[in-house]
């Protein structure tokens, strides 16, 4: 994680309920995605470049 993470803009995804379960955050910067488990912001946040992450997107909504 870099020591920048925490002035990023962090966001859950509009499909997240409104309990907050098992959600993940993103934030993105110039160069990539930042990715962090909302439910325990002690655990380091990891960062993917924004092509990795568009492939991962693509996957997913094709599931």
């Amino acid at each position: 994680m870099s020591s920048g993470t925490t002035e990023l803009a962090w966001f859950k995804s509009s499909y997240s309920g409104s309990q907050g379960d098992d959600c993940v955050e993103v934030a993105i910067d110039g160069q990539a995605v930042h990715v962090r488990d909302s439910k325990d912001l002690a655990r380091p946040a990891f960062k993917i470049g924004r092509e990795g992450w568009s492939r991962f997107v693509r996957f997913a909504s094709e599931r």
